[in-house]
């Protein structure tokens, strides 16, 4: 889970004059900018999000080919919730089971559940579209170089001149300046370590 305040979508920042002065993504992926078309399969109140929703967002540069499925999963989630609304205005809250227990109607869990799919569609596939912004590109370059840590033993030698060395492994022995031995601790090569 991303924590913080969810970034504005890079589109809506470089419409806006980019307030923050914060830098942008330079990894973004740039997916086909084509409006996607509607599936046939959605339900009537999905339909009517997805025409509500698609052409806004494709203005805004934030809908691309690439989101139908995600624009059609949070349309058919928004149609869901819509129905389990309508019915829920037709019952009551709670209602009385078979067995005589008192409950919530089921149709309060699919409104729940449906709001929750919707939640995710636009967080987490950019149809906020926020999320877009944390999107990086596999083939972008990364923008700052991976530091190399190295393990090293600094002394002065006999003439009281500083010298770095490489630390040698557990158990070996150190420089022959200093006479000792490296304790039993644990050391960390470069090729030990998974980045």
């Amino acid at each position: 889970m991303m924590r913080g305040t969810k970034p504005q979508p890079t589109a809506l920042r470089r419409r806006n004059g980019n307030p923050g002065k914060r830098g942008y993504n330079p990894a973004e992926p740039q997916p086909p900018n084509e409006m996607p078309d509607c599936p046939p399969h959605l339900s009537v109140p999905a339909q009517v999000e997805w025409a509500r929703l698609a052409q806004v967002l494709f203005d805004m540069d934030v809908l691309a080919l690439t989101d139908r499925a995600a624009l059609a999963a949070y349309c058919q989630a928004y149609g869901r919730w819509v129905e389990a609304e309508e019915r829920l205005a037709e019952t009551p809250t709670l209602i009385k089971a078979p067995s005589g227990y008192v409950q919530l109607s089921p149709w309060l869990s699919v409104a729940n559940k449906q709001l929750e799919l919707m939640g995710r569609f636009m967080a987490e596939l950019g149809l906020t579209p926020a999320a877009r912004s944390r999107i990086r590109s596999f083939d972008a370059p990364l923008q700052d170089p991976v530091t190399e840590v190295k393990f090293m033993i600094v002394y002065e030698d006999a003439n009281g001149n500083k010298v770095e060395e490489p630390m040698p492994r557990a158990g070996t022995a150190l420089p022959k300046s200093t006479g000792r031995k490296v304790p039993n601790t644990i050391v960390i090569d470069k090729d030990d370590m998974q980045l």
